[in-house]
Parts: C-alpha cells; structure tokens; sequence
C-alpha cells in the first residue's frame, strides 16, 4: 500500500487526478499521524477528523476531479483566518468561541481548488509574538522539540515540518511566516502587498500582514501562491536568466548580532548562486538607525487596534502592554509617512540588484517555555535578538521569502531569506528553485 504521508502536494494532487489515490485515504493517512503524534508536537488547536474526511469524499465526487490543482491535498489553516462552522480564536481567551459563518476568501480559495482544510492551528494570542504558546496550546519545532517551532504561523509550520499536512495557510505581519519557515525547514513566501487578499483582523496590521503557503518544497510552496493569489504564478521560467544578487549577513537593527550559523547559511547560499551563473556581491541595504523605533510602533500599533473590543481582563500581561504601548503610535503609523521614507530609502538599492539574499534569522529559536506568563520586555528582547531580518519588509511591502539551507549544531534547520521588489514574486520562487535543486534539504522532521 502507497503511503501519502511525506508526499509533497503535487505528487498527491497528481495521484487524486489520474485517481491512483482517494482524497479520504489520503487525508485519513495525514489524520491518522496527526492523532499519534500531534501530543508532542502541539501543532494543531482543532483537528476536523470527521468534517475533513466528509469534505473529502466531496472531493471525489466533483465533476471537475480531474481539473484541481490541490485535488485531496490535506491543509491546514491558521487560526486567525475563518473556517466555516469553526470559531477562530486567535490563541486567545478573549476572542469569541463562535463558529464563523463562511470561509476566509483564501480558505475558499483552497477549497475550490480541492484541498481539504484538517484543522487549525495554533498561534500566539493574537499573532503578536515570533513564539507559539498559550492558552489554546504550545506549538513546538519537530526537528528540537525542546524549542519553539516559532510565530506567528507557529503550529501551521510545525504541522508540515511534522509531515501532518504538506501544505499550511499562515500569514506575515512581521516575518510571522518567515520565521517559523526558517525554524522549522521550509520553504514560504510572504507576497508582495496586494497579491493575495489579506482580510486578516482589523486593518492587516495597517497593510503590512499577508497570507501565504508554508511548504517542504518550490514547487509546492509557488502551486499553492498560485492558488491562494488566483494566477498562474506556478508556471516557472523555462530558462533561468543571470540576476544581481546582493549578500547582506548584517542585521537591519542596530546592536543585533547575527549568529555564525545563519551567516554560514547566506555565505554558502550565495557560493551556490555564484555556480549558478549569477552576479553575486557583498553589499548592505541603507537601513536607517530609525528602524528599529519604525519597527516597534508598527508593532505595537496593530496590537492596539486588534485588541480593541476584547476584554482586557481575558489578555495575558505582554498583551496588554504591548496594546498599550501602541496606543499612542496607531495615528501616526496610520498615515503611513515612515513607511513611505523607507520605501525611497530602500528603492535605489533595489534598482541596482535583483534579488537581496540575508541570513533568515540571526539565531536559533528561543526554548519552548511559557513565554505567555513572561513580561513583556523579555518577549520583546527575546523576538528582536533572534527575528531581527524580517520586518522590513512588511513595513515596504515587497515579497520576501524563507528557504531552508544548512543546519544548526542540534541538527535543526538554518535557512536564509530572499527579498525583491514588488512583483518579484515568480524570480524569487525561481531564486529559491535553483537554491534547492543544488542544495536541496531534508522535507520533514524524523520525529518516527
């Protein structure tokens, strides 16, 4: 008997198409593991056994079978984005245990395409932190179970880093899909803004937050893009052409220091793009020494508008303060005037280069402990020294992806990021496929 578990979402679709596998065998596989091992890893809030195994004999049923991209592929979803007849409590004891009416436009999206939504997953309360744990649940990383699988999108990554699903729904507001990508081994992309709808909260934390897949490899992560972004952005480029690559391993917030592990990564990284054909340099984006305060008041303000209308009693305390905090910052990141100024600041360089490749993280992630009941100013200090590379781009808005490349010590994944201007989706995807065919990685975890 064929397993499907640790099969990528192409190879499944594929086999679900040319009806060489059924959606329900396929997803009672993924189940089956998810109920054995899912105690350890802590990835999911709700797992939707019954509904996912109805939902995919529907699958099978459909006329247009033969016609899906995502045909039987099990997904699972964040828990900050509405699945029908599932409430969506945004890892918190605040929010409302009420089932939403309708799917998200982006869950409608997989679902049309063929895909079958197991469950939810596990976040911080209310997507704040680059750490997964709370009162919903602990999310942790199936390569070190002893340290974070990371955050936001904390349980979507460790769900398809444990081999539960190959393919996960999350979301990027300050690196929140990059993070765990680059924690737990896989491969996303945070799309340019506009590419994918967002309708995620209040205001998509002022335009900086957006959807997109977490995957074990290229071509998964850019079919399901496709999908989520309703193109054809998973048709790739027949030849590669040489492209400017720019290496930075220096942190854009100053007095952040980046890890030799994640340096190492770049480095070798930006070896193999050389091979590769392409104009590889050294050279440094002009971050600004503001950065850092531009980071924080984002930060904090999209907390503050999130947790408007939640009883504050029902928040733990770095909520709160964090909420508090970006209550006097929400006017001015409303306008948008810093955001602007790093946009002109930052376009000259990206003029010059093609493709900005950085170390995806500058250290491993912190330990899996109850960062939930810490204060406030450790999250923050523990969040900036490890996740310092991300939020730049969610405050321009240009794509920017995850892709695994090395290992730390442990055996645990490093990775690095790629980063292009806005449209550069498909050259990233295709950066990144060059990346993994001479280098390519480990899938999932060994956590049999």
């Amino acid at each position: 008997m064929t397993s499907w578990v640790g099969r990528t979402a192409a190879e499944i679709a594929a086999a679900v198409r040319e009806k060489r596998a059924t959606p329900r065998d396929v997803v009672a596989e993924h189940l089956a593991r998810i109920e054995r091992l899912d105690g350890r890893v802590g990835a999911f809030r709700v797992v939707r056994a019954e509904a996912a195994l109805a939902e995919a004999d529907e699958v099978a049923s459909r006329a247009d079978l033969a016609e899906l991209p995502l045909a039987g592929v099990p997904v699972a979803v964040k828990d900050n984005l509405a699945v029908r007849g599932e409430s969506n409590r945004v890892g918190s004891a605040a929010s409302p245990d009420t089932p939403a009416a309708e799917d998200h436009v982006t869950v409608a999206r997989l679902r049309a395409a063929g895909a079958v939504v197991v469950g939810l997953t596990n976040v911080p309360e209310l997507c704040v932190f680059g750490t997964t744990e709370g009162v919903h649940g602990t999310a942790r990383n199936p390569w070190d179970l002893t340290r974070t699988a990371g955050g936001s999108s904390g349980g979507s990554g460790a769900a398809v880093a444990a081999g539960f699903v190959p393919l996960a729904l999350g979301n990027d507001g300050m690196g929140s899909l990059r993070i765990p990508a680059a924690n737990c081994g896989l491969v996303t992309i945070k799309p340019g803004h506009g590419v994918v709808p967002a309708g995620i909260s209040d205001g998509d934390w002022f335009g900086m937050s957006e959807n997109g897949p977490l995957a074990t490899t290229v071509e998964d992560a850019r079919l399901m893009l496709a999908v989520l972004a309703d193109t054809d952005t998973e048709a790739a480029p027949s030849e590669p052409a040489i492209r400017r690559i720019a290496v930075s391993l220096r942190s854009p917030l100053a007095g952040v220091t980046v890890t030799r592990p994640y340096t190492t990564a770049a480095r070798d990284a930006a070896g193999v793009l050389i091979k590769a054909g392409h104009q590889v340099r050294r050279a440094d984006p002009p971050y600004p020494l503001s950065l850092s305060t531009t980071s924080l008041t984002h930060w904090t303000a999209g907390t503050a508008v999130d947790a408007q209308g939640l009883d504050p009693r029902l928040l733990t305390r770095r909520t709160r303060v964090h909420a508090a905090v970006g209550r006097r910052f929400v006017g001015r990141v409303r306008a948008g005037d810093s955001r602007e100024r790093l946009r002109r600041r930052l376009e000259p360089f990206f003029d010059e280069y093609d493709v900005l490749l950085t170390p995806a993280l500058a250290r491993r992630s912190p330990r899996s402990v109850a960062w939930d009941e810490r204060g406030w100013l450790a999250n923050i200090v523990a969040n900036t020294n490890y996740s310092p590379l991300t939020p730049p781009w969610n405050l321009t808005g240009w794509p920017a992806m995850a892709v695994p490349f090395g290992t730390l010590p442990s055996g645990a994944p490093t990775a690095v990021q790629l980063v292009g201007r806005p449209g550069s989706e498909a050259l990233l995807l295709e950066v990144a496929r060059q990346l993994e065919e001479l280098h390519p990685w480990q899938r999932t975890a060994p956590l049999d």
